[in-house]
């Protein structure tokens, strides 16, 4: 029986035993940690639960970009695959994949397909790069593999293609940035497509949330379902991670794959808080050769469900990201992520294009300010569109940003870097701790 449907002190029980094995393979041979279980006084034959890792350090960014060949578990002849990191925080990151990781990675996509309802038969039409180093769109090809399902590999953007390719083909499921489904849409609108009538059924979205901390969709999801009634998944995962916190049908968190990954949530005093308290998402990778971690801190704040979710699996699960414990905000008294200012953008239809700039002011107070990006920008018409914006805002979030117009085109220029994978829609130059 798949585990995910085991009860909760089966799946804890395994998860130790697991947890267990990957202590002695970290002592055994990875030079960091060796080093780090030495000067710390560490005893890993001491740590047998998951209650126990609470008394070992942590693994942070800056550890990996420092000693990055350190964590190297290895040699270097067994590596078949270098990927990196987006650097979304610095400097990338480079991570090494044995043949052994690249088979985890499969089985990782396969369950978190299987849990959208994909299996043999399905063809999905993967909207993400395979290339340039990036391991997710690696990872996607060969869960479906696995799945024996069918996958077509268009790589991101280009609307036009996309279309001729689901017109030619008949996918049945997309996979793609959830921002890039309004864009589908206006394109299909724009040139006679009947996107509604069209073959795809499903859309899985990677790197954006579809849902709000309440599991209802948020903004964009709404807006997407409003337009093409489809089923929509989210899910969350990293490279750092090798594993993926996938949402089932009823869309209520991402499940955790106990086989792959220990979850830990802890709070502003490095400790674990309560189930269903928001914290930072710590995580311990489980059977990974090449580079494994232990207790990563990863910066992302959620919280851990750990009810029996209406499929039947009691594997707990992650709510919707909340935001970047380093990129959380104190705007005139209150405390914001970005993604509470994104939301509101988002359901702004006049804006082109959107970049947030966190700075300090002149009291070293932060900073919050919106360079909107507009078509044709028009100063009388633009006024009343930042005063209904800043509303908005005073009603969604309590306060009201800085807002500048931009020409979109020329904000496009500053969203969309060559070197960068992602759209730079936070730009945070608040001095680093």
């Amino acid at each position: 029986m798949d585990i995910e449907f085991e009860r909760p002190e089966v799946i804890e029980a395994y998860q130790e035993g697991r947890l267990r094995e990957a202590l002695d393979y970290l002592k055994d041979n990875s030079p960091y940690y060796r080093r780090m279980f030495r000067e710390n006084g560490v005893d890993v034959s001491k740590v047998r639960t998951i209650a126990d890792l609470a008394a070992l350090p942590f693994t942070e960014k800056k550890d990996l970009q420092l000693y990055n060949w350190d964590f190297l578990c290895c040699d270097r002849a067994k590596v078949v695959d270098y990927v990196t990191t987006s650097g979304t925080l610095g400097e990338p990151v480079t991570f090494a994949c044995t043949e052994k990781d690249l088979q985890r990675l499969a089985f990782n996509e396969k369950k978190s397909f299987m849990c959208a309802g994909l299996g043999p038969g399905n063809i999905l039409q993967l909207m993400t790069t395979i290339d340039k180093r990036f391991m997710a769109g690696l990872a996607y090809f060969l869960g479906i593999r696995e799945l024996g399902a069918s996958i077509i590999r268009v790589g991101n953007g280009i609307p036009e293609l996309q279309w001729d390719t689901i017109q030619r083909l008949k996918p049945d499921s997309i996979m793609c940035v959830p921002s890039f489904i309004p864009k589908l849409i206006q394109y299909a609108e724009s040139h006679g497509i009947d996107y509604r009538s069209s073959s795809i059924r499903k859309i899985i979205g990677i790197g954006e949330g579809l849902r709000d901390q309440n599991f209802e969709l948020n903004l964009l999801g709404r807006r997407i379902k409003e337009k093409w009634d489809v089923e929509l998944y989210s899910t969350y995962s990293s490279t750092e991670m090798g594993a993926t916190f996938a949402e089932c049908g009823y869309g209520c968190g991402g499940h955790v794959h106990p086989e792959l990954i220990i979850v830990e949530i802890i709070g502003e005093d490095d400790l674990p808080v309560r189930d269903g308290e928001v914290g930072e998402i710590v995580v311990t990778t489980l059977g990974v050769e090449g580079m494994p971690l232990l207790r990563f801190r990863t910066g992302d704040m959620a919280a851990k469900r750990t009810e029996q979710c209406r499929c039947g699996r009691w594997s707990y699960r992650l709510t919707p990201l909340v935001g970047r414990k380093n990129n959380m905000i104190k705007f005139k008294g209150t405390t914001l992520y970005p993604p509470m200012v994104i939301d509101v953008l988002d359901n702004c239809p006049e804006i082109s294009n959107y970049q947030l700039i966190l700075d300090l002011d002149e009291l070293g107070n932060d900073n919050v300010t919106v360079n909107i990006g507009l078509p044709r920008p028009d100063p009388e018409k633009d006024a009343a569109l930042v005063a209904d914006l800043k509303n908005s805002f005073r009603a969604k979030i309590r306060v009201a940003p800085n807002i500048n117009v931009v020409g979109a085109e020329q904000l496009a220029k500053d969203i969309y870097v060559d070197k960068n994978r992602k759209p730079i829609k936070v730009v945070d130059r608040r001095p680093k701790c």
